[in-house]
């Protein structure tokens, strides 16, 4: 898939303020399955300083800092990317599909940091523990499986709602409530991945569905390590595996840095503020290949996951 993808954030204030560092993660990945043709970040009022950065994910993001006030904030990224849709699971996997629970020790050392509990100790959430356990015991300890069976679990217990608001709930409250954003979706399968040894993290992006929407939005999902295929896209609010219509912005094992923009700003007392934005996505390319998973409604195709016969 090639398409062009034009986020625009737009923060107007009742009056001038001062705008403090910012931080953007709008730049599509570039490696891997996807591709970045051409990239164009425009922001008003002009920075005074703007570089770019790699993150701890690998993924590239940028800094700016400013000066003199303004009651405007424009932010403007344009970007080309060109998607493959990646090698099915079993032709990667073939005889050696992890078992499952995954020992931490036959993992690179590198990813310890994916494997991390919500809890501030590092500890997995209970709600998160039972529901891997669960998933497991209807997935005959094999890797594939068991990320077929937590989809189809978290898709059948938790009603998928847009939530614009507020961090990505933990594994428990996500339960608990049974309905929940993309963003609680996501967490609630990488923690419950992390559970069973599956190094998970979050993933900001944007999904470009068909037929197209009457209103883009970002979009959050997972992805998970697996020995032998690497990093792979999961999509428990959608298809599951996914396939060439996701763009990558942003990895990491805590979704608030994958956020668009994060920053500050000091005005006078009372200053109030509003925020909109437009995500707009044009298809350049019509080809779309499709890696066995149906892509209507929330259902997931069994051959997406298991070994071929």
């Amino acid at each position: 898939m090639r398409a062009r993808v034009t986020h625009t954030l737009t923060y107007r204030y009742s009056a001038p303020v001062l705008l403090g560092a910012h931080r953007f993660c709008l730049k599509p990945r570039g490696h891997g399955f996807q591709r970045l043709v051409d990239f164009r970040l425009e922001i008003s009022p002009e920075p005074s300083r703007l570089y770019p950065l790699v993150a701890a994910s690998g993924d590239e993001i940028l800094r700016a800092r400013f000066q003199g006030g303004s009651d405007q904030f424009l932010v403007r990224a344009t970007s080309i990317v060109e998607t493959d849709t990646p090698p099915l699971l079993q032709v990667c996997l073939e005889e050696n599909e992890p078992h499952l629970p995954y020992p931490v020790g036959h993992l690179n050392g590198d990813l310890m940091g994916s494997l991390n509990g919500w809890l501030p100790n590092g500890q997995h959430d209970p709600a998160a523990v039972d529901l891997a356990q669960e998933a497991l015991m209807g997935s005959d300890q094999r890797a594939l499986m068991f990320l077929q069976q937590l989809v189809e679990m978290i898709q059948d217990r938790v009603k998928y709602t847009q939530r614009h608001v507020g961090p990505a709930w933990p594994a428990g409250r996500t339960l608990k409530e049974r309905v929940g954003s993309c963003r609680d979706l996501a967490m609630l399968m990488v923690e419950s991945c992390r559970c069973v040894g599956l190094p998970a993290r979050f993933v900001s992006g944007y999904h470009l569905v068909e037929p197209k929407p009457k209103r883009y939005d970002l979009h959050a999902w997972a992805e998970v390590y697996l020995p032998g295929a690497g990093w792979r896209g999961v999509d428990p609010s959608g298809i599951g595996i996914i396939d060439d219509r996701y763009i990558t912005l942003a990895t990491s094992s805590k979704p608030e840095l994958t956020a668009a923009v994060t920053g500050s700003f000091s005005g006078p007392p009372g200053v109030e503020s509003t925020f909109d934005w437009q995500i707009e996505a044009e298809m350049l390319d019509a080809t779309h290949s499709v890696t066995g998973m149906v892509s209507a409604g929330h259902g997931v195709d069994v051959s997406a996951f298991l070994p071929s016969p």
